[in-house]
């Protein structure tokens, strides 16, 4: 069995339901596996208090804007939704890394990007 907790609204409880399903399931016996995905506050650790084994750095590509390349047409700012590259007058593009969540949208509309992560 299989059970997600989701809402797109932070503070429902999402984690408290979350940890004491876990948590409960457990004591009855059941194998349980708690994955924690939320983005911006993954902190189920604080209630379940668990033995960290094995951690690993997760990585995402944030593209680079070559200017050689780059015709200033603007089409990469506009379809970014969290506003993480920005293309400026006098063909300047800036990208800020922490807004970006790589989807890769700017990549696949600009004319000039190669399509591996540098526009």
């Amino acid at each position: 069995m299989r059970i997600a907790i989701a809402s797109g609204k932070g503070g429902t409880g999402k984690t408290t339901i979350a940890t004491n399903l876990a948590l409960m399931s457990a004591r009855a016996g059941r194998k349980v596996q708690y994955l924690d995905c939320d983005v911006e506050e993954p902190n189920g650790h604080i209630f379940l208090k668990p033995t960290i084994e094995k951690m690993l750095s997760v990585t995402v590509e944030v593209p680079q804007v070559d200017a050689k390349r780059c015709t200033g047409c603007g089409q990469c700012g506009e379809i970014c939704q969290y506003r993480a590259i920005v293309h400026l007058k006098d063909n300047n593009v800036l990208t800020f890394e922490q807004l970006c969540h790589s989807c890769g949208g700017c990549v696949r509309i600009c004319g000039c990007g190669s399509g591996t992560g540098t526009l």
